[in-house]
This record gives C-alpha cells, sequence and structure tokens, in this order.
C-alpha cells in the first residue's frame, strides 16, 4: 500500500514550493470531494509508494473558513500516515500554534522549519534538537526554494509513517487538563487512544462540528458543559479564548528555550524594503509604476515583439529562421517603395502637406516596411488626409503599387532561410488534396483564423503570467493587498477583495471561487460581482487587438485597461455600500505578510504554464467551436433572393450580419453599432478570447479611436465569460443574486463606455446632442450615489424601536 504524507502549513509558509520540489512533474490536481477547493496530491521523487497531499494554507484546526474545513475533515477522517508541518522560520511563534493543534491528532508530526538561510542571513538562531524534545517529533531544517534539506524532511517523514508515534508533549493548566480528563473519560473514552485528546479540547471548545459527529446524550453533555463552564467562571474567559492563550503561553516557553534573535532594533532587509513599498504615500504611486511596466513589457515590448512573430509568421505568411534574410528584405522593400511609392513628387507633397521637414522619407518609407496597407494611415493619419485634398488617395496609391495585380513586389521567401507559416502550409495541403471550396474556407477562415487569432497572443500572455507569477512568488503583491486594505475600506472594500481579484488575472473562475475566504455575506457578494472588471487573461488579446490595431501599439492603452478596471471596483464599492444590499462595515483583515525572497525559475515557469495552459485548452474546445459557428454564420444568408451557402457572402446578408444588424441600435450610442463590433461583443459572452477570433474570421472593421477605445472598456466590464457566469451562480447559490451581477456589470459598464464615447465626441467632431445629454444623467446618477450619505443600519434600528414603542 502507498504511504500517505500530508503537507501541512500555514499561508505563505513555502508549503506549495516544497511540494512542487518534493513531486516535480508526478502531480495530480483535483478538487475535494464536495468543494471547489483544489486538491493537489503528487508521488515523491524516486519514491512511487509515497503519495503527498498538499492541503490548503490554514492557520488553525478550528473551522472557520472552507480550507480549514477541508484540511480538519482530511486529517481526522482520512487520517494520512504521517504529517510533514511546514513551519516558516522567520515567524516562528505564529506557526507554532498550528503545530500544536496537530501533534494532538495522534498522527505521527515531522515538522519542517523553513526559510532557515533566511533566518541564518538575518543572525537568528534556532536550537531545533530543543525544539524537537519540546514538541514531542523529529524537526528538521529545509529551504524549499533552494531545495536544501527537502529530501531530508520526506525521509523523515516516512520513517515517521512507518515507525513513529507522536505523543503531545505540552500540557494546559491545571484546571484545563482536569476538565480535558472529565471529557475524555465521559465522552470519548471508546475512541482510539491516540484520538481522545484532541475531541477532547475540541468538546471543551465547544467545537459545533464535533459535537454534531459524536453526537453525546443530553445528559453526557449537561455534565461536560458544568465542567467547562467552572474553569470559565474560574479564569473569567470564554474556552476557546482560553485554550487559544494556553497554546500561545506554552509556545512562548518553548521560544525562550531554544530560539535566539538578532540585536533589538536592526531590521531585515524585508522591513526595510517594506518601509518604503507600504509607506503611506510612496506604496500606490509604487504599485502603480510597477503595474504599468508590468503591463508595458508584456504588451508593448516584449510581448509584442512575441506575438507579432506568431500571428504574422506562424498564423501568418511565415517567418525568417533566426532573422536570417530580414535585413536583406527589408532593405529591398524600402529600394521598392522609394522606386514605386515615395517618389520625388510624394515626399515634396507630404513634406508640403506636412508643414516642410516635419516628417522626412525615411520615416514615410518605414510605414509600410511590412506591407501594410494602413501603415501610413495609422501612423500618419492627418498627413494623408492633407494629400487627399491635394489629390492623393493613399488607398490608391497602395493597391497599384503593392496590391494582389501589382508587380515586381518583394517577396520575403527569396531572402534568407525562409519557414513558411501554418496558413500558408495548409492551403497547399488542401489544394493538393483538391478539397471542395467550402471546406477551405470552413479551415483556413473558419478554424484557423479564428483560433489562429487567439492563439497569437499566447507570447503576450506568458509574458504577463511570468511577470505576475514573479510578482506573487517574491511576496510584493500580498504588500498590496496590505496597502490596498487602507484605500478599499475607506470605500466599503475589505483588503480580502483584492486576493480574488490578484487571482482574476489569469482566470476569473478562480478568482471569483477564492471570494469564499471572505467571511462576511455582503462583502463576499460584493467581491464577486466586481472581480471581473480587473482584466483576465483571455481580455489580454483583446487589449492587444485594439492598441495595435488601432493605437499603433500605444505604451498606454494596456496600462490603462488594469488601472480602469481598479476604478470600476472602487467606484462600485462606494455606490453599493451606499444600499441597502450590501450597507454594512467590511469585515477585518489580517495577513501575513512573508519575507521578500527570490522565487527560483521552476516555480515561476509553473505557475505561468498553469494559468497559459487553461487558456490554450479554451482555444481548442470552446473557441474552436464558436469560431466554426462564426463563419458558417457568415456563409449562410440570401443571395438572389434565395437561401443560399456562399464563401463570397456579403457579410450584411449573412445570417450573422442579420443578427448584428438587429442589435447594432444598442451599441450605436457607444460608437461602435457595426456589425462586426456587436458580433464580436455578443461572443465575448461565450468566451472572452472571442471577440479576437471574430475579427479573425471576419477580418476586422475600422472605428475610430474613441469608438475602439469605448468597445473596449465594455468588453473589459461587461458580463464575463459563460464558465465565470457559472462560477458566480455556484458561490452566489441563488439564481436572483446571478442575474443581478451579471445585470449590474452590463449596465456598469455601458454606462461607462457610454460616457467616453460621448463626452470624447466633444472633441473629435461627432457631436450627438441626445448622446450627449444621456451621458450627462448618467454622469449625474453615478455622481449622486458616489456623494449620498451610506445607508445606516443604526437608523434602521432606531425606527424599528420607535415603531414598537
Amino acid at each position: 500500500m502507498n504511504l500517505r504524507i500530508a503537507l501541512a502549513g500555514n499561508p505563505n509558509s513555502g508549503k506549495t514550493t516544497l511540494f512542487n520540489a518534493l513531486t516535480g512533474s508526478n502531480q495530480f490536481v483535483g478538487n475535494w470531494p464536495g468543494v471547489t477547493v483544489e486538491k493537489k496530491e503528487g508521488k515523491l521523487k524516486k519514491h512511487n509508494d509515497v503519495v503527498i497531499t498538499d492541503l490548503p494554507g490554514i492557520y488553525s484546526l478550528s473551522p472557520y473558513t472552507l480550507e480549514e474545513v477541508v484540511a480538519r475533515n482530511y486529517l481526522i477522517t482520512e487520517r494520512p500516515d504521517a504529517i510533514l508541518n511546514i513551519i516558516d522560520g522567520t515567524n516562528l511563534e505564529r506557526n507554532l500554534y498550528l503545530t500544536t493543534q496537530l501533534t494532538e491528532l495522534g498522527i505521527p508530526v515531522v515538522v519542517a522549519i523553513n526559510m532557515m538561510d533566511v533566518v541564518k542571513k538575518n543572525g537568528d538562531r534556532i536550537n531545533t534538537e530543543e525544539l524537537s524534545h519540546e514538541l514531542g517529533c523529529k524537526v528538521v531544517e529545509i529551504s524549499a526554494l533552494k531545495g536544501t534539506g527537502i529530501m531530508e524532511a520526506a525521509e523523515a517523514a516516512i520513517d515517521a509513517a512507518k515507525n513513529g508515534k507522536t505523543v503531545p508533549m505540552h500540557t494546559f493548566s491545571g484546571t484545563v487538563e482536569h476538565a480535558l480528563a472529565h471529557i475524555e473519560e465521559a465522552a470519548v473514552h471508546n475512541m482510539p487512544e491516540e484520538q481522545q485528546r484532541w475531541y477532547a479540547v475540541k468538546i471543551f471548545e465547544r467545537d459545533d462540528k464535533v459535537l454534531e459527529q459524536i453526537q453525546l446524550d443530553q445528559a453526557v453533555l449537561d455534565h461536560i458543559e458544568a465542567d467547562i463552564k467552572a474553569v470559565e467562571d474560574e479564569l473569567d474567559d470564554d474556552a476557546e479564548s482560553i485554550i487559544t492563550n494556553e497554546r500561545y503561553v506554552y509556545i512562548g516557553q518553548i521560544i525562550k528555550g531554544c530560539y535566539r534573535k538578532r540585536s533589538a532594533g536592526r531590521l531585515s532587509t524585508s522591513d526595510k524594503i517594506d518601509k518604503v513599498v507600504t509607506n503611506r504615500f510612496a506604496a500606490l504611486p509604487i504599485f502603480a509604476a510597477v503595474m504599468f511596466l508590468v503591463y508595458y513589457i508584456a504588451v508593448s515590448t516584449v510581448g509584442t515583439f512575441a506575438t507579432d512573430w506568431a500571428n504574422d509568421g506562424v498564423f501568418g505568411d511565415g517567418w525568417h529562421l533566426f532573422g536570417i534574410g530580414t535585413s536583406a528584405y527589408e532593405d529591398a522593400v524600402t529600394d521598392y517603395a522609394a522606386e514605386n511609392v515615395w517618389t520625388d513628387e510624394m515626399i515634396s507633397a507630404v513634406d508640403a502637406a506636412a508643414g516642410m521637414g516635419v516628417i522626412g522619407a525615411e520615416e514615410i518609407q518605414s510605414a509600410i516596411a511590412d506591407e501594410d496597407f494602413g501603415a501610413f494611415d495609422g501612423a500618419y493619419g492627418s498627413y494623408a488626409d492633407a494629400l487627399a485634398e491635394g489629390g492623393y488617395d493613399i488607398s490608391e496609391i497602395y493597391e497599384a503599387a503593392l496590391g494582389e495585380e501589382a508587380e515586381g513586389v518583394p517577396d520575403p521567401s527569396e531572402y534568407g532561410v525562409w519557414v513558411p507559416g501554418i496558413p500558408v502550409l495548409v492551403e497547399k495541403g488542401l489544394e493538393a488534396a483538391n478539397c471542395p471550396e467550402w471546406l477551405n474556407g470552413l479551415i483556413l477562415d473558419g478554424i484557423i483564423g479564428g483560433v489562429g487569432a487567439v492563439l497569437g497572443f499566447v507570447p503576450q500572455m506568458l509574458v504577463l503570467f511570468i511577470l505576475l507569477a514573479f510578482l506573487e512568488s517574491c511576496g510584493y503583491m500580498a504588500r498590496i493587498a496590505f496597502v490596498l486594505d487602507r484605500i478599499f475600506r475607506k470605500f466599503g472594500l475589505s483588503g480580502k477583495s483584492f486576493i480574488p481579484m490578484l487571482i482574476g488575472t489569469g482566470c476569473g473562475v478562480p478568482g471569483i471561487m477564492a471570494s469564499r475566504t471572505i467571511e462576511n455575506e455582503r462583502d463576499r457578494r460584493m467581491t464577486i460581482m466586481t472581480t471581473t472588471f480587473i482584466p483576465c487573461g483571455a481580455k489580454l488579446p483583446i487589449i492587444a487587438l485594439i492598441a495595435s490595431a488601432l493605437f499603433g501599439g500605444a505604451w498606454w492603452v494596456a496600462p490603462s485597461a488594469y488601472f480602469i478596471g481598479i476604478a470600476a471596483i472602487i467606484i462600485s464599492g462606494i455606490m453599493l455600500k451606499k444600499t441597502k444590499m450590501f450597507a454594512g462595515d467590511p469585515a477585518p483583515f489580517v495577513m501575513e505578510l512573508p519575507a521578500y525572497h527570490w522565487p527560483t525559475v521552476g516555480n515561476v515557469l509553473r505557475s505561468m504554464w498553469e494559468r497559459a495552459w487553461s487558456f490554450i485548452k479554451k482555444a481548442g474546445t470552446i473557441i474552436l467551436l464558436s469560431s466554426i459557428v462564426i463563419w458558417a454564420g457568415s456563409c449562410f444568408g440570401t443571395m438572389d433572393g434565395a437561401f443560399t451557402f456562399s464563401t463570397e457572402m456579403e457579410l450584411e446578408n449573412s445570417v450573422l450580419g442579420m443578427i448584428g444588424s438587429a442589435l447594432c441600435w444598442i451599441f450605436s450610442p457607444l460608437g461602435f453599432g457595426n456589425i462586426k463590433a456587436t458580433v464580436a461583443t455578443v461572443m465575448g459572452l461565450v468566451a472572452k478570447e472571442e471577440v479576437v477570433g471574430v475579427f479573425g474570421v471576419l477580418d476586422f472593421e475600422g472605428m475610430t479611436r474613441l469608438a475602439a477605445y469605448s468597445f473596449l472598456v465594455f468588453n473589459l466590464l461587461c458580463a464575463p465569460c459563460f464558465a465565470a457566469i457559472g462560477a458566480i451562480k455556484r458561490e452566489m447559490n441563488s439564481a436572483k443574486w446571478t442575474w443581478f451581477a451579471i445585470g449590474y456589470q452590463c449596465v456598469f459598464a455601458y454606462a461607462i463606455s457610454l460616457m467616453i464615447y460621448q463626452f470624447g465626441s466633444i472633441f473629435t467632431g461627432d457631436l450627438n446632442v441626445i448622446g450627449l445629454i444621456a451621458a450627462i444623467a448618467v454622469l449625474a446618477g453615478m455622481m449622486y450615489m458616489l456623494f449620498i450619505k451610506r445607508y445606516s443600519e443604526a437608523k434602521k434600528l432606531t425606527k424599528r424601536v420607535k415603531v414598537t414603542k
């Protein structure tokens, strides 16, 4: 039979890092029976007969959170062969609280003191032999991050599972021990001896779940209650607080004998960093700068280079292997442009239109280096307008020089080592197989066009996920939750709400599920409703598409999307807290800040891949099917008065076009009331990636920059994909609240996009008086909700009292 070892420890103790190091790729991920909390198991490296279970991070075995219930139920009912308890050596007192409870379970325990490298670097000393003697179990030193001592800890756990017995060494004060002895004799004497201590302590604490489990007679309960009440009266405290205090007294005695801290007043490296990054005034600007840098790197620089290669190369015509031949090809394009497009006459006309000397020949020529017909219009639109007035039509010039009928256009495949893209290879294969036209269209336009448009943005997502994983692993994101708690509490939210939002940057589904750690029901519902405002991985392709297609890769587009999400959360928090449904103070937020450390490459890459793989799987299933449906909808329609199928179908006459036309009016006040944008928005409810997939199948229909930004904001803030809506339904556990959440998200997104477009139209010359009046009305209503007084539960109670009198 397999040996089963459970990893137990506080959050941020390094437990998951240790689990990954011990199991490597031999991991199995699922859900705990009956709940959606993630369950991780894996086989120990070089030990196929040893299964390690990574329990959720918990502070105690009290059933206050779902994680604690899951961990406790597993330890009590499954009873693993041994427990490997990971404790943070830099925060010994807090972590030993759980240890004192684990040693009472009657399961062999091995304590692994993690982060010993940091402890020694700080000048602290832990006497592990003395600590082992006091706790009554083996204690080993490890550094999960550096991999030192981890196999020794695992071997110690295996030895304990085979040979060890754990007897709790600590005792409580005399009166408490006397009561526990009575409880053991009266209530749990029939249980296995090694389990009696733990059950007695829980009965003393009046643990509801334990009392429900063991089903004691009322006479026994009354006898026990008398003993407990006598202790409470003598010590002047409630039973649970008495046990908590007794544990910390015991821990304090242990620490005195085995822990030597550095000289007083000396700050650790983490403390020094925290004096800056958690500073009341500097924290938010630093956070803004960090997140700006993250999105700038992921979307505007490194990520863009990789995505351009994927879109133009892998899912485009192809690419030069290792860049061999790229320089020669670009020189050829420049020479061709100088001879056929940017003649001396054209350059003079542009200079005249721009105001002599503002734009030079090299800048103009580089605008078409990638054979992009719209590059000049996108980069130098004002010059194009001026040239049009002078009789120069840029589009016609491009078509004549670079269109399909043009001759002599440089072919990139003739330079260097050229690797054809997937569409080119597939098209050649289809031609060789003499496939029918409809099958060519389905595969090339429907499947490759739709799925490829989405997968082309995976490199940007990988870069983003790597950066976010680094910030999480090094300990910075924990500080942001602490910093934002100060801000969030002023607006009616708890700092706990930031944790789901942080997780939601990868995917909204686990972000919504993470809200269950919030005890206050009103805060939890509000967090569920607002978590998806933060751009998730699926929304990153939308941001990148708009930024590159409409804003020339402008650096500010991606970071602004992230900060709009945070602003939407804050504004929603303020407004919702003014209502009866969400009134009340936010729950208190207590969080342990781990020491800063350099994360391992393996952990960062693993975190990145877990997030990216879920996106890729969705592209191979939901997005694939959606792309086929979109392609089919664009090919079926009416031609010459008859309903038919044609790959040459005009979009307006297709089924998809008819649906889009019927819904266009809804989005016209937002600036994107055209068929393609409407279809993309509706399909975004299936999967946000499908917004990009629609444009991959149907091609991108031009919008003004203002309309495009309005389109971006609406799709970021409106109701999430079906999977996330399903998660909202499970967490709300109410159809009414689910529909309320979806309705609020859509209405809020519509209101923000309406104001962006209508107020922006004042400066673009596209002013619509009715639209502007509507936007002003929405702004007035929002300002009213922001500044009215909060709904007061105290007033409500006072009114009830008066009525009663």
